[in-house]
């Protein structure tokens, strides 16, 4: 079986900086401000759960440096160089990547990186080969993405031994100059076919706009403010559901970024995980309020990197409060973490009580695969 790796050295590196993406210019911003590049250990994570395993027989193409063959060369995996980017990659790089992969029909093509990359990739090869995505970007609204590099494993596992289906999958991005100033316009760019295992493959983002959802999320912020009045700091991540408590409270709140609030004043908007790890290190209480993606479920790792690791062990779990409307957990059977801290993803994961209403809360589990 002939597999195809393609690695976005920069995809993710404006989430916990705040950039929420890398597209264009916007990676050498993340770089002035200290952002890691995630793609390395998230391939790296993949490729160790699964060539860990006996019955696994592949042979791997991909291309040199950065965008596969550095990390393919570090874990010493035999692989076949088909193509040679520069040393600053760019979106053509991945077409011709693709371009090469194709020539050599390849069986799977698998990808780390975004939105953007699954975007790229999807205009050269279309359907004519199963793709899947191993996430790593600030938003990742397409479903061709596993939930998390270990589950990507499990996925091309069952793959390999013609296990598991085939579906079609829509390739959607948004537009990152709208999403950076609190637009989200979201298109659908394509279909693409990708191995489908339930529950290690995500769905792609849905937004409710059903009947009573706006009373509901009006319910859940009257609660919160009745809750938030307790002098404790509270980290706002993005969301309609968490705008609506900050409208609550009279708080002009970042739509698609994460606020920081303390007894009804806005301490710090748009806040990065620089700002956020200021704060707790001063030795304030704080407490987290998240939503999850609509279908997806996620309430970590995906497009809130700035609520980052290190930010969720200095809060705790107990202080973890997620919300969301009663219409929304009826789509969302169950609900995430990808952290990209697997030893935090299991502190995280267990039940945990969603506040849905006024005074009303729904117990859901929190997966890891």
């Amino acid at each position: 079986m002939k597999i195809g790796v393609i690695v976005n050295p920069i995809a993710g590196m404006g989430g916990a900086v705040g950039l929420k993406g890398t597209d264009g210019d916007a990676v050498l911003r993340a770089m002035e401000l200290g952002a890691k590049p995630r793609s390395p250990e998230r391939v790296r994570n993949t490729l160790l759960n699964l060539l860990g395993r006996e019955d696994t027989s592949l042979s791997i193409f991909s291309c040199s440096g950065r965008m596969g063959g550095d990390i393919l060369e570090e874990m010493g995996i035999m692989y076949q160089a088909i193509y040679s980017p520069d040393s600053q990659t760019t979106a053509q790089d991945t077409k011709e990547a693709c371009n090469s992969l194709l020539s050599e029909e390849v069986d799977l093509i698998v990808f780390c990186g975004g939105d953007g990359t699954a975007r790229d990739i999807c205009s050269v090869v279309g359907s004519s080969v199963p793709i899947l995505g191993i996430p790593a970007g600030v938003k990742m609204y397409s479903s061709v993405f596993a939930i998390n590099p270990n589950a990507a494993a499990d996925v091309i596992a069952s793959f390999l031994k013609g296990c598991c289906s085939l579906r079609e999958a829509d390739i959607m991005d948004i537009d990152e100059d709208k999403y950076r100033m609190g637009k989200l316009d979201r298109k659908l760019y394509g279909n693409a076919i990708t191995p489908y295992v339930p529950r290690y493959v995500q769905a792609a983002k849905c937004a409710y706009f059903s009947e009573g959802e706006g009373q509901s999320k009006d319910n859940i912020a009257r609660f919160a403010r009745e809750f938030m009045s307790d002098g404790s700091i509270y980290i706002l991540g993005v969301g309609s559901t968490t705008k609506a408590i900050a409208d609550a409270m009279g708080i002009e709140k970042t739509l698609l970024g994460v606020d920081i609030v303390h007894n009804g004043r806005l301490l710090k908007s748009d806040a990065n995980e620089r700002d956020i790890l200021d704060l707790l290190q001063g030795g304030a209480k704080a407490k987290v309020i998240v939503s999850p993606l609509g279908a997806q479920g996620f309430i970590f790792g995906r497009g809130n990197h700035q609520i980052s690791p290190s930010v969720l062990r200095m809060v705790g779990r107990d202080n973890i409060i997620v919300v969301g409307t009663p219409q929304k957990l009826q789509n969302t059977p169950f609900l995430y973490v990808d952290t990209g801290d697997m030893d935090l993803d299991r502190v995280l994961s267990g039940h945990i009580s969603v506040v849905c209403g006024y005074r009303l809360a729904a117990r859901k589990d929190v997966l890891i695969c």
